[in-house]
């Protein structure tokens, strides 16, 4: 059960007087309906916890220390971007509701993050100085930029009694309500996040084992095609022995096959199409697929095996009911770039990679590529469709990509940002101004037989920037790497 109004206005009167001389040095989301402000107080350095969790909505000060995501969610990163450094004026219940606002002064100026814990309504806004909504939790984009009205009050609620579930008094925190409320909801939240966090891990088993299997299977075939080219070099080289007896338009030629002692006859089928050279070159080549299959493959299908038994062991743990979570993310399948045949594409780690990282004006992040290995990577390894690509029109420079959710659209700052580190780290950097083509990563494509990071970009927009100091120093200050 959520806290009552109550208990709300209890647990603020005890946050409210320690938390107005502090101000917001790092925040986190540990889970995708939790906020964690860590405050820097005169002489001490405070967690006040935000959950959203309609069950169990609540705001209170803590001592967890939370696993927090390798990245962090876009709505954390914009509270970074926005209120990280805000220092806090002001913490209110508002009309004797289950809501609660916190008043602060940040970088951008006067705002507020307004808690409502309201329920199946719960939500987490960050509003402007003119209470206009500039984000949400709940990510309903309709009501950015409209005035913030509180959700009406429920009845039972505003009558709810003096009654609490909470003892402070066996508590020898300072703060000790919030201790009485932690410790009841560590033990009813924490069953159900754990369940959460098994079954989840469970349905990723499920599918990562599937991929992988299919994955083997299919290098196995491959492994196979490329068996039948084991003596191609023994053909090529007999065609090279006779290639002055051969004609094109042959369908076959016989030769003795010097590689048998017994020096039988041996026919080799060619192409007609193809003169004596290109036949022999055709074989040699195949048989060097051969070898380029024995040498990669092999390991392939060895490491894919001992990544699936560990799959299978730790889907065996969930099953038993012996599964603990793990405090780093087990290995799943094989990245996505793992070709059946041919070259590895070399995808960033689990943290995406070396490249260059910024966190825009409304909370995106923003990836750069610092030279022509990593800008084949970003693009084609670590972008998803969906995701905004940016580049300095004709001349070389890095790739840029902005992390989007599928189907949203890039705000308009957003874009500006992006467009002005495509122009940074490019050769137009000198003349500090230039045109920068943006479109989705869908519409570019690898320029066949070119290096690497180039590409061949569709239905692109350009926009001529220039090297403004401000939002260049803006950028800097959020950069994330």
């Amino acid at each position: 059960m959520a806290l009552t109004v109550t208990e709300i206005a209890r647990v603020t009167d005890e946050c409210a007087p320690v938390l107005s001389t502090g101000w917001i040095q790092k925040i986190y989301q540990p889970t995708d309906r939790t906020v964690v402000l860590e405050i820097r107080a005169p002489g001490k350095t405070l967690r006040l916890l935000i959950s959203c969790h309609p069950e169990t909505a609540r705001l209170h000060l803590t001592t967890t220390a939370f696993q927090n995501p390798p990245t962090p969610p876009p709505f954390c990163q914009f509270l970074r971007a926005h209120l990280q450094g805000g220092r806090i004026n002001h913490v209110e219940q508002m009309h004797g509701d289950r809501i609660v606002r916190i008043l602060l002064t940040a970088k951008d100026g006067p705002c507020s993050l307004v808690a409502e814990l309201t329920g199946k309504t719960t939500n987490l806004l960050v509003l402007d100085e003119a209470n206009r909504i500039r984000r949400d939790l709940n990510g309903t984009k309709d009501r950015i930029g409209q005035l913030y009205v509180p959700p009406p009050q429920q009845l039972q609620e505003r009558e709810a009694s003096d009654q609490t579930r909470f003892n402070p008094n066996i508590s020898e925190s300072p703060y000790p309500l919030s201790a009485a409320i932690e410790a009841h909801y560590r033990t009813t939240e924490g069953v159900s996040v754990v369940d959460a966090v098994r079954n989840a891990r469970a349905a990723m088993l499920r599918k990562a084992i599937k991929k992988l299997r299919r994955r083997i299977e299919a290098w196995h075939e491959d492994l196979a095609k490329a068996e039948k080219y084991k003596h191609y070099d023994r053909y090529g080289e007999l065609i090279k022995a006779n290639l002055g007896t051969i004609r094109r338009g042959q369908s076959e030629v016989a030769v003795v096959d010097y590689f048998d002692e017994e020096l039988p006859t041996l026919t080799i089928p060619l192409d007609q199409a193809k003169t004596p050279q290109g036949n022999m070159d055709d074989y040699f080549r195949k048989h060097r697929k051969h070898l380029a299959a024995e040498r990669e493959l092999h390991p392939r299908i060895e490491e894919g095996q001992k990544e699936l038994e560990t799959l299978r062991q730790e889907m065996t743990a969930i099953e038993q009911g012996a599964w603990q979570q793990p405090a780093m993310p087990h290995p799943s399948a094989r990245p996505r770039g793992l070709a059946r045949t041919g070259k590895t594409k070399h995808l960033p780690e689990q943290h995406h990679g070396p490249f260059r990282r910024f966190t825009s004006s409304d909370g995106l992040t923003i990836y750069v590529g610092r030279n022509a290995r990593e800008n084949d990577e970003l693009t084609f390894g670590l972008a998803k469709s969906d995701d905004l690509w940016l580049h300095a029109r004709g001349t070389p420079g890095s790739h840029v990509v902005v992390r989007l959710e599928k189907g949203s659209d890039p705000p308009p700052e957003t874009i500006l940002d992006a467009a002005i580190l495509a122009l940074l780290y490019s050769d137009l950097k000198k003349s500090g101004k230039g045109d920068v083509i943006y479109t989705r990563r869908k519409w570019v494509k690898k320029a066949k037989g070119q290096a690497p990071g180039a590409v061949i970009v569709t239905q692109e927009k350009s926009l001529h920037m220039s090297l403004e100091k401000t939002r260049l120093e803006a950028l800097k200050a959020r950069s994330i790497q």
